[in-house]
């Protein structure tokens, strides 16, 4: 799916430009009170289980931002496809970023990789083609937009989706 180039978020900040505009956290607090603003990015691990891990953070942040459930499904669908296409199909490292955009009431959802890997991964290798290759249209069906962003340190893979407050 083309879309047009003032759709794409821009590339990742850099870990420097981060720590700069982050807040130190306080003492005593979880690290998990730094997820609670409008965007977060992660670290992850490059095996199966941080799919599993992305839907956790990414869950968390969508309860606190109070979307529906309907909504936060198909978040969460999506973010499973785009943190698994990454463990399967590219080199690490890995990070999830996830964006609250107040204006339209979307969610903007991507994943950084180290770019292609030159194997296939331990799932795609042991599966006929049949049970493998949907992800993709998956997120096509569930975003309003998505892509690819190519940098010097790989690729973001990102989806918009709509994301409704839910009702009071």
């Amino acid at each position: 799916m083309e879309t047009h180039p003032a759709l794409i978020p821009p590339a990742p900040e850099t870990d420097t430009q981060r720590r700069r505009r982050q807040p130190r956290e306080a003492p005593g607090r979880s690290a998990d009170a730094a997820l609670s603003g409008n965007h977060t990015t992660c670290r992850l691990a490059h095996r199966p289980e941080s799919v599993g891990q992305a839907r956790r953070i990414v869950g968390s942040l969508l309860h606190r931002w109070q979307v529906t459930e309907e909504a936060a499904t198909s978040v969460l669908l999506v973010v499973s496809e785009l943190v698994t296409n990454a463990v399967e199909h590219a080199q690490p490292p890995l990070a999830l970023h996830v964006l609250r955009e107040r204006t339209g009431r979307r969610v903007w959802v991507g994943i950084t990789d180290g770019g292609p890997s030159t194997r296939k991964g331990a799932w795609t290798a042991s599966c006929t083609p049949e049970e493998h290759g949907r992800g993709l249209d998956i997120v096509d069906t569930l975003a309003t937009a998505h892509g690819t962003r190519s940098h010097e340190a790989g690729a973001t893979h990102w989806a918009r989706l709509p994301a409704a407050d839910q009702v009071a």
